[in-house]
């Protein structure tokens, strides 16, 4: 007989982010608690809670999945940053300019037909 989970499932049942960010002494994942879901790890970025970002995981530990979410969450960043006219970090604007391959703002131009 097996002995039931010290871990209520409903906690796990839901996607949590990590970031790898650059310190000084080299890259490693930043500490977090469990409440850094997407709202607040998107708030966190923004108030400069972060340096030099990396990369941000996504996982959901109940579905078993993981994934790079850099490409969305800097997305949502320059979203928020344009219609807010928010000013950011140089290492948050690095991460999303890296991510997205182009500056902020900047829309690519459609081809034209004619």
């Amino acid at each position: 007989m097996s002995s039931p989970s010290i871990i209520p499932n409903d906690r796990l049942d839901r996607d949590f982010y990590i970031v790898l960010e650059d310190f000084s002494s080299g890259a490693a994942f930043r500490e977090t608690d469990e409440g850094v879901d997407y709202s607040t790890l998107i708030r966190d970025l923004l108030a400069g809670e972060y340096g030099t970002v990396l990369r941000v995981v996504a996982f959901n530990p109940s579905e078993g999945w993981s994934r790079d979410a850099s490409e969305d969450i800097a997305r949502e960043l320059e979203r928020r940053i344009s219609a807010e006219g928010r000013d950011v970090s140089e290492g948050l604007q690095d991460f999303i300019e890296g991510q997205l391959g182009r500056k902020i703002g900047v829309q690519l131009p459609l081809p034209l037909q004619v």
